[in-house]
Parts: C-alpha cells; structure tokens; sequence
C-alpha cells in the first residue's frame, strides 16, 4: 500500500511543508521508522532524535519545525498518527459469530440484540447482558450478573455472581471482578473467613487491565466510578469505592474501604492502606505508600507519602547526608584533641 504525503495530509486534515509526492508505504514511532515511513513528534524534546530518524516525514504540532524532514503540521499529534496507523494497519476484525455452538447459556439469562459469544463461554442463571456486548472465549459470568450495551469482555475473564456492569465497558484478558475479599476473623485459634456477602459495580465507560482483580463488598457495593481507567495487574480490595475518571497504573494496590474522589492519578506501585480517604484530583507519585488522607487537589510523593514540596525537602537534606557525615567526623576529632589538650592541661596544673 503506497500512498503520497500530501495524501497523508488529507487524511489528517494536517498543512503539508515539504516535498507532497513523496511515496509513503508506513507509519512507525521515531525509534523503530524506515525510510518510506511516516512518523511523529509531539514535542520540541523529539526534534534530536528525528536527526538520526530514517522515517521519510514526520506529523508534528504548531509550533514545531523540524529540519531536514517534510512536515505535516497538525492540531492533535496522537489522533492524527493513529489515523495513519490504522490506515495501513488496520484493526483486526471480530467475525460476528453470533452465540457459538459450544458456549453454556442459562436457560434464564437474556441476551440483547446482537450480542456475540465466542466459544467455551459460560454464562449463568438470571445473567442480563445488553445489545452489542461482545463475551469472549472463556469467560465465566456467574449467576445474577447485570451487563450493560456496547461492553467487552476479553478472554478469560471472570464476573463473580451479582457484578453489575456498565456500557461500552473494557475488561481485559484474566481479570476478575467479584471475588472474596481478604477478610478474617479468628476463631479457635484458626482464620475464619468473614461475610461475603455483597457485589462489585462497574459504571459506565469503565476499562479494566489484564490480570487486575477487584473484590467485592462485604455487606454492600465495591464501586468503581463511570470512566475510571484501570491498568494490569491492579488490585484493588473490598469496600473501596473509586470516583470517576480515575487513572490507576499497574501494580497498584489498594487495601479495604479505601475511597477516591473524581480524577485522581495513581502512578505505578501506589500502595494505600485501608480506610484512607483521598480527595478529588490527587496525583499520587509511583511507588507511593499511603497511610493517611491526602485532601482535594495535592499531589503527594514518598514512603511513607507526604506533599511533593515536603518530600523533596527531605530528599535534599538526605543528599547532604555524606557530607554531614564527614563534617560530624572532623569535629568529633576536633572535640577528642580538646579534651586531651583540656586534659594534660589539667594534669599540669595538679602538679
């Protein structure tokens, strides 16, 4: 497939500066471009490494000239690269299999309208799942589930029973939604596992990484708020209540009866203790161990986490520390030859 940049400018409704008849046969990142390709730079920090770039062209933003390259200036760099990306590849497409022959369908659970299961899905009793969901192969939906339209659910994925699912939902590959939670009481002397009695809810627009487990209530709700996005290998325990339009990266762990507000940002690694209260736009820094609330708008950093303008003060003083250390040492010599001179002066005068 050869297209002509001044037909990838069209494509991207981008100003073409440069030769326009050039042949474009790809799209690829700077890294990995070869001659033919076009890529992209979305920030002057770019502009050197496009130097040693083999890409043929390169989309770039207002602003943004590089040298040596024709150019394709553009509003939106992200967005336009992807139309480019998927014009010479393309994503792959489902075949609308409708219900296959091997998946298990309750006789008490009701489909929408043109809702695809692949083979080997399970689906249990009294399961609701709204028009155009997609269920892939080996997932299991267990009993009471609620599914909302538009909503995909990657292979192997596991709903425990009562899980409420919004629309247009993404759940990748492995995860599971609903399972106990860690909850123990001791009982003679042995862990005895407490009351699970309650269910998770998805709310709309929600995405949900691979291998990520969120447990359900004990009693109630764990919720996750409408378009919170979710990374892999999240875990997040039960009674936590996430707001809306949160982005948790991956590895994060969050223990029981947490609580977000609305477009908090939790970097890769965030550990929070349990029943923690975190206001509305916090950004928590990777690897951050949280043991207290953190109020609206801070951005917090460290273990154990505290206000980025604190931490970096301790981080300061802690480079000093060598050289603290040796300023310690010359005066507890200066200190040592005081006291033997205060010594023998002492001794003198005795005699």
């Amino acid at each position: 497939m050869v297209v002509s940049l001044c037909d990838v400018a069209r494509m991207v409704d981008g100003q073409l500066q440069g030769d326009g008849n050039i042949p474009i046969t790809g799209a690829d990142i700077i890294r990995d471009a070869q001659p033919g390709d076009v890529t992209f730079a979305d920030s002057e920090r770019l502009l050197g490494r496009l130097a040693a770039c083999r890409a043929s062209a390169v989309i770039t933003p207002p602003g943004i000239q590089p040298q040596g390259l024709p150019f394709v200036t553009v509003s939106n760099v992200q967005e336009a690269f992807s139309r480019v990306v998927a014009y010479f590849r393309p994503p792959q497409q489902d075949r609308r299999v409708g219900v296959a022959a091997s998946a298990v369908i309750s006789p008490t659970a009701r489909l929408g309208r043109d809702v695809v299961v692949h083979a080997n899905a399970v689906i249990g009793d009294g399961v609701t799942i709204g028009d155009r969901t997609v269920i892939h192969s080996g997932v299991q939906i267990m009993a009471g589930c609620r599914i909302g339209e538009q909503t995909v659910l990657f292979p192997n994925v596991v709903l425990y029973e009562n899980t409420v699912v919004g629309a247009r939902v993404l759940i990748h590959a492995g995860a599971v939604i609903g399972a106990y939670g860690f909850g123990y009481t001791v009982v003679e002397g042995r862990h005895r596992l407490s009351a699970q009695l309650g269910h998770v809810e998805l709310g709309d627009d929600v995405e949900i990484g691979a291998c990520t487990a969120v447990d359900r209530g004990t009693y109630g709700a764990t919720v996750i708020g409408e378009g919170t996005k979710i990374d892999n290998h999240v875990m997040i325990a039960h009674n936590c209540r996430i707001g809306r339009h949160n982005i948790i990266c991956s590895q994060v762990g969050i223990a029981g009866s947490t609580t977000t507000g609305d477009y908090v940002v939790m970097a890769g690694q965030v550990g929070i203790r349990d029943h923690v209260n975190i206001g509305e736009r916090v950004t928590i820094g990777a690897k951050a161990g949280v043991m207290n609330d953190i109020p609206s708008g801070a951005t917090y950093v460290g273990i154990p986490a505290t206000p980025e303008r604190q931490q970096l003060v301790i981080l300061a003083a802690l480079q000093k520390l060598p050289d603290l250390k040796k300023q310690l040492r010359a005066l507890q010599h200066t200190v040592t030859q005081l006291e033997q001179a205060a010594g023998t002066l002492t001794r003198q005068e005795a005699a």
